[in-house]
């Protein structure tokens, strides 16, 4: 079999991992830190909340529900902003895209919830400019919720504000973790074209949080508090995996009830 040439798949490869390859050994301290905010919110009963538009939400749900999650993790994914894969037409790519830079949808979204005193907020965005972004953090601190985000520190540090305010989530967040994308996400010139390819924002999103992940659950156990586990559901016909899905189903839904059960009352950012 003749061996086939992929110059294109090849470059991007390179490419990409020389980034991932580069990913962590930055950000450890932000790392470090961002862990232990986590922990200590999952440790104390509380939530580390996760929230994204646009593609940014495949890092959210990379997170839970996912193979190897556990409970303390809690999506908020506001379908609007994220469900745009018709492009055109009805839930088009036009509105998320025009609702994103609405003022005030953030807050509609976040008082939906009756947050803890030991929550946390992830955000995710590759620019980390959009005004949604922007005062969803806003927004989360003034609950007092500490906040992490997740960006591309190169597109974020060189891009122009969009909120009136002239803040970006690096000015609002307590940490940044660095995605590694560079400007426009893109890393792969292709020849011939002037245009570019092979967004990196997704690679390293995933590999900056399964990083976070994996350190706050070795936390949590070296504290002597074993996680609770989504269990593989690739294996069938086992009547303990039956058992284990629905103890998580329950312990997620005993940690989350409290977002919905103090609807109405005094929140924490009266």
């Amino acid at each position: 079999m003749a061996t086939r040439d992929l110059p294109a798949a090849r470059r991007f490869f390179e490419a990409a991992m020389k980034r991932l390859q580069q990913l962590g050994e930055r950000q450890l301290d932000a790392l470090d830190r961002a862990a232990e905010l986590c922990t200590r919110a999952i440790a104390q009963e509380g939530l580390v909340h996760l929230f994204g538009c646009g593609h940014s939400r495949m890092m959210c749900e990379e997170m839970t529900p996912r193979q190897g999650c556990y409970v303390g993790w809690h999506t908020l994914v506001e379908l609007a902003l994220t469900f745009h894969n018709q492009i055109v037409g009805p839930n088009g790519l036009r509105q998320s895209l025009h609702l994103e830079k609405t003022p005030g949808y953030a807050e509609q979204i976040l008082r939906n919830f009756a947050f803890g005193p030991c929550d946390v907020l992830i955000i995710v965005s590759t620019s980390g400019i959009r005004e949604v972004i922007v005062e969803m953090a806003e927004g989360a601190k003034k609950r007092g919720l500490p906040v992490i985000g997740v960006v591309s520190l190169e597109h974020c540090q060189r891009a122009r504000p969009a909120h009136p305010s002239g803040k970006k989530l690096i000015d609002l967040a307590n940490v940044i973790l660095d995605n590694g994308a560079p400007e426009g996400d893109t890393v792969l010139q292709l020849e011939g074209s002037g245009h570019k390819t092979g967004p990196f924002s997704t690679l390293g999103g995933a590999m900056i949080m399964n990083m976070l992940r994996c350190e706050v659950a070795q936390r949590l156990i070296n504290a002597g508090i074993e996680p609770v586990f989504l269990p593989s559901h690739q294996f069938v016909a086992s009547e303990s995996l039956e058992e284990r899905l629905e103890f998580f189903y329950a312990q997620y839904a005993r940690r989350v009830s409290a977002l919905y059960s103090r609807q109405g009352q005094t929140s924490q950012s009266s």
